[in-house]
C-alpha cells in the first residue's frame, strides 16, 4: 500500500513537470472569426498595386482598426482569401476541412425552417453538422487540446445535432447556439428583443450580464480571455474559436466609439454604427493579445483572423461597386466583394528563437498575392498540431504558403450555391487567374460570366463571348470539380423534376 501511494505521488509530479514541455510542442491556436466582414471593412490594406505594394483606398480611411494593423505586422495577410457567400456554408467548411459542395451546406441555416429556396435541393444538409463529420474541434481535443467556442455558431438548425458546439468536440461553449444573428448587442436588452412578446434570437449563457451597459462583443471577449486562462492555469494547449456576432445586423451602435464617426454627415445612422461595430470588434481582438502576453503564452500562440464571407457593410447596392470598393459585390453576391475576406496569420508574440516559431517562421508585415480558402484552414491547423486525420477534405495546408513560399499549384476556389439570395442558383470557380460564373436559371446568352482577375478585380468585362476557349477550359474543370464533389443541384423552373447540372454548348 506504501509503496502504490509513493509511485502515484511521482507519477503526480512526474506528470505536473512534463506538461509544459508537452505543452510547448505544439502551439496554442487562436481562430479570430468576425461575421459579414469583408476585404475592405478594416484600415488594413489587402489591396495592392501593380508592383504588388498595399495600395490604400477609401475604405480603409474610413474604419480604424488598430489591433488589426498590429497582427498584421507581426505576420502575413493574404490578398486573395476566399470564403462562401453566406456564413454557415463557411462554418460548416472550417470545421471539415471540405467545399460547401461536398458537405452539402451550400446555404445560410435558417434554425427554424429548411430555407432550400423554391427550386433549391430540398434535401440539402440544413442540419449543417452531423454525428458523422470529422470535426476540427473533436479532433483537437483528442490530441490534448482544451477547446473552447466563443460567440456565433449557426453550424445547424434547431434541436440538431449541429446546433451546439459541444456536440461535435468543443469542451466550452460560451453564447453559441442555431442562430445566426443576435436579437439585440446590448446588455441593457439581454442581447435580444422582442417581437409580439417572444423574445427573438435571444445570446444564450451571458445572463450575468443582462441589464448592464455592456455590448456584446466586449461580452464576449472578456468570456473568452477566462477560458484561455483556465487552459493556461490547467497546462493544457487550447484551441480558442472567437466567432464573433459582429459585425452582422442589427447595426447597433457601440457607443465607446460612436464620436469618431460623429463628424461624418456623409454617412447613414446604420453606416456609422457598422463601423463602431468594426472597430469594437478589433478592441476584441486587442484584448485577446494582450491577455495571451499577459499569461505568458504569446510566443507558443498561432493567431488566425479571417471574415466568414464578403462585406454586408450598408453602403450601397449589393451588386454595385460601393461597400467593398474597388471589388464588386457584397455579402451574398457571387462577385468578389462577396467571396473575399480578410486573412492575417500571425504570432502572437514573434519570437524567432522560440522552438515552435522555428517551424513555422511567418514573415513580419508581408502582404502575400498567394490564394487562400476557407477550406484550408482545417488541414493547416491539424498538420501543424501534429494530428492526423481522415477522409476526403478539399482543403490544403497552407504552411509553406504562410513563411512567404509561393505555391507550386495553380490555385482554385470552388463556391456552389444552388439556392436563392441577392444572387441566386449558381456556381463560382476560381483557377489561376479566371473566374467564372455559371447561373443555372439564366438563358444561354446570359449564362456565363468570364473574367480575368488579374486585368480586372472589378468584374467589369465579362470575356465569356470573346474567349470560347477559355470559357470550355473552365466550364469542365468547374464540373469535374462538382462531380468529385457530388455536388447537388438546383432544379428547372419549368419542371421541378428535372435537375440542372452545368451544360457545356
Amino acid at each position: 500500500m506504501k509503496s502504490t501511494l509513493i509511485f502515484n505521488i511521482c507519477l503526480f509530479f512526474y506528470a505536473y513537470l512534463i506538461a509544459p514541455v508537452f505543452a510547448a510542442k505544439q502551439p496554442n491556436i487562436v481562430v479570430f472569426l468576425v461575421d459579414d466582414m469583408g476585404v475592405m471593412d478594416t484600415s488594413v490594406p489587402f489591396m495592392a498595386d501593380a508592383k504588388g505594394q498595399p495600395e490604400r483606398h477609401p475604405l480603409n480611411n474610413l474604419y480604424r482598426t488598430p489591433n488589426m494593423a498590429r497582427l498584421a505586422r507581426q505576420g502575413i495577410r493574404f490578398r486573395q482569401f476566399y470564403a462562401n457567400s453566406v456564413c454557415s456554408p463557411t462554418r460548416v467548411s472550417i470545421m471539415t476541412g471540405q467545399t460547401s459542395a461536398r458537405h452539402r451546406t451550400t446555404q445560410y441555416i435558417k434554425p427554424e425552417s429548411n430555407n432550400a429556396g423554391t427550386y433549391g435541393p430540398k434535401d440539402w444538409q440544413w442540419e449543417g453538422i452531423t454525428a458523422k463529420h470529422q470535426t476540427l474541434p473533436a479532433l483537437l481535443r483528442k490530441g490534448g487540446y482544451r477547446t473552447i467556442h466563443a460567440g456565433k455558431a449557426h453550424f445547424g438548425s434547431n434541436n440538431s445535432f449541429g446546433a451546439l458546439p459541444q456536440n461535435f468536440g468543443f469542451d466550452v461553449n460560451i453564447a453559441g447556439r442555431a442562430i445566426g444573428l443576435p436579437g439585440s448587442y446590448y446588455g441593457t436588452d439581454d442581447f435580444t428583443r422582442f417581437e409580439n412578446g417572444k423574445a427573438f434570437r435571444p445570446v444564450p449563457g451571458l445572463e450575468k450580464y443582462h441589464g448592464q451597459d455592456m455590448f456584446l462583443t466586449e461580452a464576449l471577449t472578456l468570456e473568452m480571455n477566462a477560458e484561455i486562462k483556465r487552459a493556461v492555469d490547467e497546462k493544457k494547449p487550447f484551441f480558442a474559436y472567437m466567432s464573433h456576432y459582429a459585425v452582422h445586423s442589427p447595426f447597433q451602435s457601440d457607443k465607446r466609439f460612436a464620436a469618431h464617426y460623429a463628424d461624418t454627415p456623409e454617412l447613414s445612422k446604420q453606416a456609422k454604427a457598422f463601423a463602431t461595430m468594426i472597430e469594437g470588434m478589433d478592441k476584441s481582438l486587442g484584448d485577446i493579445l494582450d491577455q495571451l502576453e499577459r499569461l505568458g503564452v504569446a510566443e507558443n500562440t498561432l493567431v488566425f483572423f479571417l471574415g466568414d464571407n464578403g462585406t454586408d457593410a450598408p453602403l450601397g447596392a449589393s451588386h454595385g461597386i460601393v461597400c467593398a470598393a474597388p471589388l464588386r459585390g457584397k455579402k451574398a453576391t457571387h462577385y468578389e466583394g462577396g467571396l473575399r475576406v480578410p486573412f492575417i496569420a500571425a504570432w502572437a508574440k514573434p519570437n524567432p528563437k522560440k522552438a515552435v516559431q522555428k517551424k513555422l517562421p511567418i514573415p513580419a508585415n508581408l502582404l502575400s498575392d498567394q490564394v487562400g480558402r476557407i477550406y484550408d484552414l482545417f488541414p493547416t491547423i491539424l498538420n501543424l498540431t501534429g494530428i492526423k486525420y481522415e477522409g476526403s477534405i478539399d482543403g490544403v495546408d497552407l504552411s509553406s504558403l504562410l513563411t512567404g513560399a509561393k505555391s507550386k499549384q495553380t490555385p482554385t476556389f470552388l463556391m456552389h450555391f444552388p439556392h436563392s439570395h441577392r444572387s441566386s442558383y449558381f456556381t463560382a470557380y476560381r483557377e489561376g487567374d479566371w473566374k467564372l460564373i455559371y447561373h443555372y436559371h439564366k438563358p444561354k446568352t446570359q449564362r456565363y460570366q468570364l473574367f480575368n482577375l488579374v486585368q480586372d478585380r472589378s468584374e467589369s468585362k465579362n470575356l465569356a463571348k470573346s474567349q470560347p476557349k477559355q470559357l470550355r477550359r473552365m466550364i469542365e474543370a468547374m464540373t469535374s470539380a462538382l462531380t468529385d464533389a457530388d455536388a447537388q443541384y438546383p432544379v428547372s423552373k419549368q419542371d421541378s423534376k428535372i435537375v440542372l447540372k452545368p451544360m457545356i454548348e
